[in-house]
């Protein structure tokens, strides 16, 4: 993170907790005017650091109460079956996140379901169906503690 300041980590920190602040309400939080703060987040952005903004959504509110993290084992390797893999998995709605890893499993997914029979249906119909699944372990999620990210 070199070349920022303590004024650049500050609005980041700021967008960090609520990426829709404007630039007059980030400019106060960090003791400047908006014309500089809208200097710094174009900057920001400009630079990559900033690589976007998001809305984050509730999962539950939204009528979907179960979240399950999968494992993945490839029956075959080799960048084909990668690539088949990844382009059909991420074709999925209800996946999340796909996470190409090390270790035990080749793939780490976050799946959101309705409830457990829906995810069921999920895992036998979208799952079990893609291009090269081996192995499969599935993980329910229980409950989970949001973390504010590196800058604290």
């Amino acid at each position: 993170m070199s070349g920022l300041d303590t004024t650049d980590l500050a609005i980041l920190r700021v967008l960090a907790h609520d990426a829709t602040t404007s630039a007059a309400d980030v400019g106060r939080a960090v003791g400047i005017g908006q014309p500089a703060a809208w200097r710094r987040i174009r900057r920001l952005t400009e630079q990559g650091v900033i690589a976007g903004r998001r809305v984050v959504l509730d999962p539950a509110a939204l009528g979907f109460g179960v979240t399950v993290f999968l494992g993945i084992k490839l029956a075959a390797k080799g960048r084909t079956g990668l690539e088949d893999f990844e382009r059909a998995v991420t074709a999925i709605p209800e996946v999340q996140l796909v996470q190409h890893v090390l270790g035990q499993f080749d793939y780490r997914l976050r799946i959101t379901a309705r409830d457990i029979s829906d995810f069921e249906r999920i895992l036998r119909r979208r799952i079990m169906t893609l291009p090269g699944v081996g192995q499969v372990e599935a993980n329910v999620m229980l409950s989970e503690e949001r973390r504010p990210g590196p800058l604290g």
